[in-house]
């Protein structure tokens, strides 16, 4: 069903190029640390925001079927069900904007929430449950939704951390020990194998971070996803 809803996105994208004009708008606005290439760099944008919305739905198959197997599947269930039901049916504040549009503030709150199961994650066991690091893309995405909208989907994330907060035994439970147990044993060799789907999110973030190399002198980003 997402896969679907992206495919017709991106098929009314090419036709309309609205999320190209949105992009070349927001360009010169970015923060200083963002550094694209001089001579494609709304391509390179462009490629950002496609990849990072094509990847909800696999990143979103991968964390139901590791927390399942961990046996904390119950905890995981209520924010992979929130992300898929915001694909399906998109707030009203998105109506008037095109598709693409509206999915790359989706992808956004879907990114997010599994942002935070990883950090629950690592919180627990001391390990990520993803091999990688979104926070980059997710500050590129939450400065390219704008403010004051990228804060609202914050805040729906922190909400539904609420939520599951009775839920947290799971991570006591003998099924995630012996999982987190296994997991250090088998070491991070081969842990992409179960995250295709962020193998090409991590060349481009691997890659805007070079663009960003002198961002140290610049002011940290906060963990809510805003650039100060």
């Amino acid at each position: 069903m997402i896969r679907n809803v992206i495919h017709r996105a991106k098929k009314s994208e090419a036709e309309t190029g609205h999320l190209v004009t949105l992009l070349t708008k927001e360009l010169p606005h970015l923060h200083r640390a963002i550094r694209l290439p001089e001579n494609n760099a709304v391509d390179a944008l462009l490629k950002l925001v496609l990849n990072y919305i094509d990847s909800v739905p696999n990143c979103l198959e991968a964390v139901a079927r590791i927390t399942d197997e961990a046996g904390i599947g119950a905890y995981t269930d209520v924010f992979l069900g929130i992300a898929r039901d915001y694909f399906i049916q998109p707030p009203a504040q998105l109506e008037d904007r095109s598709r693409l549009t509206m999915l790359m503030s989706e992808a956004y709150l879907a990114h997010r929430l599994m942002e935070e199961i990883n950090d629950r994650f690592i919180g627990r066991c001391g390990m990520p449950l993803a091999p990688i690091d979104m926070t980059l893309s997710n500050l590129i995405i939450h400065q390219l939704i704008g403010e004051p909208f990228a804060n609202e989907l914050d805040m729906a994330v922190q909400l539904s951390l609420e939520l599951c907060i009775d839920r947290e035994d799971v991570f006591e439970s003998s099924r995630f020990k012996d999982y987190v147990a296994q997991r250090k044993q088998a070491g991070s060799a081969n842990v992409l194998d179960d995250w295709p789907c962020l193998a090409e999110e991590m060349a481009i973030s691997l890659q805007l971070s070079g663009y960003a190399e002198d961002a140290d002198n610049d002011l940290p980003p906060s963990k809510n996803g805003a650039l100060h």
